[in-house]
C-alpha cells in the first residue's frame, strides 16, 4: 500500500517532485494521466506514488475533474496523505488553476487549514514574509513577469491566491517557523483560514514545515517541501534501469534557463533549429527534414533539436495565424518516436513542461521510475514504450538546470 499521493500539474513538475521524495529515500513512481486506467495497483509497491498531469493552463473545469480523477486513483491505491504540487513560481491566473484544484481536494478530503509552500531554495524560490523572490527578486520582476500564458505582476503569494479561491487566506512568517515544529503547528491548526501561505527561504524551515504538517491528510507547495518528508516504510520495487543508447535532446521551452541551456550546447554539440514558419507550412515535410538531419548525425555524441534560442522567436511564434506551440510539441513527440523506434536513440533530455507531456504521451510510456538526480528537481528516470523499447528520460523544467545541463547530464547514467 502506497503511504503518500501526490498530484502533479506538469510532467516536469511530477519528476521534479519525485526527485526530492527519491533524495529523501523514498521509492516513488511517475504515472501520467493517460495511465490511469492501465497502470494497475502494483503501484501500490511504491512508498510514494506521483500523477503527472497537463493542468497548469487547462480550462478551469478541466483542471479540477483531472485532478478529482487523480486523487481517486491514489485513493484506490490505499495513499494515506496527499500532496497537490504546483510550480514554485506559483504560475496561474486569477481565474486558476491553483485555487480551484487546491478547493476540490480539500472538499473532497475534508482536510482542515492546508499549507501553502511554493519554496524550493535549491533552485532560487523563496517566500519571506508572504513574498515569493526568484534568485533574490521579486516574482513580479523576475522572467515570469513575461511568460506568455501566466505573466505573474504580483509577489504576495495570498494576494496570487485569493482571486482563485472561494476559501480565505492567511500568513505565517518566518519567526514562526523558526520557533519550531510544535509552535508552528499550533499556529497552523490556530488560523481562521481554509489556507495559510508559510514563509521558507532555507531547506531547514521546509523541514520544519513538513514536521508541523505531518499529520496532515493535504499538503500543497513546489517540490522544497518534500525535502523535509520521510518514507513510513521501506519496499522493494525494483530500481531505474539505465540503458546503453544514443542520447539527444529535444528542447520546446522557451524560459530564460534553457535558453541558456540551448547557447551552451549549441557551441559543442550537432544542433538543429526548427524552422517554424516552414512547420506551419507543412509539418509533415518539417519531420521528415529533422529527422533526415538527425539521422545523418554521428552516434558517438548527444544530438540537439530546438525550437527557441532568442525573444526574436518568440515574437515570430506570436505573429503567426497557427498554435506554434502546438505545432513544435507534435514534431518534437513524433521525433521521439522515430528516433527511439528507428535510429536507436535511448536516452532524451526533454525540456519544457508542455513538451515533457507531449513527449511522453507519444512514446506510450505508462510509468516512469525514478534515478539519479542530474540538478535540484530534474533527475533520470526509465520507462518503457508501447512498442516494448526501454528509454531513459530527463524532464526538465524550462527553468531549471545548470548552463551546461544539455552536455553534462549523461554522466549520471554511467
Amino acid at each position: 500500500m502506497s503511504h503518500l499521493g501526490a498530484i502533479a500539474d506538469d510532467f516536469t513538475g511530477a519528476t521534479d517532485l519525485a526527485t526530492n521524495l527519491a533524495k529523501r529515500g523514498f521509492q516513488v513512481v511517475v504515472v501520467p494521466e493517460d495511465s490511469l486506467d492501465t497502470s494497475g495497483r502494483d503501484d501500490a509497491q511504491y512508498e510514494a506514488v506521483v500523477v503527472a498531469l497537463k493542468t497548469r493552463t487547462a480550462p478551469v473545469e478541466t483542471a479540477v475533474a483531472d485532478s478529482l480523477r487523480a486523487l481517486e486513483y491514489l485513493e484506490s491505491l490505499g495513499c494515506e496523505r496527499f500532496y497537490d504540487k504546483y510550480c514554485s513560481t506559483f504560475d496561474s491566473t486569477d481565474e486558476g488553476n491553483i485555487g480551484p484544484i487546491l478547493d476540490a481536494l480539500v472538499e473532497r478530503l475534508g482536510a482542515g487549514t492546508t499549507v501553502v509552500v511554493p519554496s524550493f531554495p535549491a533552485n532560487g524560490r523563496t517566500v519571506t514574509n508572504g513574498v515569493l523572490s526568484v534568485n533574490g527578486e521579486l516574482l513580479e520582476n523576475s522572467s515570469m513577469r513575461n511568460h506568455p500564458l501566466t505573466p505573474m505582476t504580483k509577489s504576495r503569494v495570498a494576494e496570487i491566491l485569493t482571486p482563485q479561491t472561494t476559501g480565505t487566506v492567511s500568513e505565517i512568517h518566518s519567526e514562526t517557523v523558526d520557533a519550531g515544529a510544535q509552535a508552528l503547528g499550533t499556529a497552523i491548526s490556530g488560523a481562521d483560514t481554509r489556507y495559510v501561505v508559510v514563509d521558507a527561504s532555507t531547506d531547514e524551515q521546509l523541514s520544519t514545515i513538513a514536521a508541523a504538517t505531518a499529520d496532515s491528510t493535504l499538503i500543497s507547495g513546489g517540490s522544497g517541501l518534500a525535502l523535509g518528508l520521510s518514507p513510513r516504510t521501506h519496499g522493494d520495487a525494483a530500481p531505474m534501469a539505465a540503458t546503453t543508447g544514443r542520447q539527444l535532446v529535444l528542447s520546446g521551452s522557451a524560459s530564460t534557463a534553457t535558453r541558456g541551456q540551448v547557447a551552451n550546447a549549441t557551441s559543442t554539440l550537432p544542433f538543429y533549429k526548427i524552422d517554424i514558419e516552414k512547420l506551419a507550412a507543412d509539418r509533415d515535410a518539417a519531420r521528415a527534414d529533422a529527422l533526415g538531419w538527425i539521422a545523418a548525425q554521428t552516434a558517438d555524441t548527444p544530438v540537439l533539436v530546438y525550437a527557441v534560442d532568442s525573444l526574436d522567436d518568440l515574437e515570430l511564434s506570436r505573429s503567426m495565424s497557427v498554435d506554434v506551440s502546438e505545432l513544435v510539441e507534435w514534431l518534437l513527440g513524433e521525433l521521439a518516436i522515430a528516433t527511439v523506434s528507428e535510429l536507436g536513440f535511448t536516452r532524451i533530455i526533454v525540456a519544457g513542461g508542455e513538451t515533457s507531456g507531449s513527449v511522453v504521451k507519444a512514446l506510450g510510456i505508462d510509468r516512469l521510475i525514478i534515478g539519479p538526480e542530474i540538478a535540484p528537481g530534474v533527475c533520470w528516470s526509465s520507462g518503457t514504450t508501447n512498442t516494448g523499447a526501454a528509454v531513459n528520460l530527463a524532464l526538465k523544467s524550462g527553468n531549471f538546470g545548470a548552463p551546461d545541463m544539455f552536455s553534462t547530464a549523461w554522466k549520471e547514467l554511467a
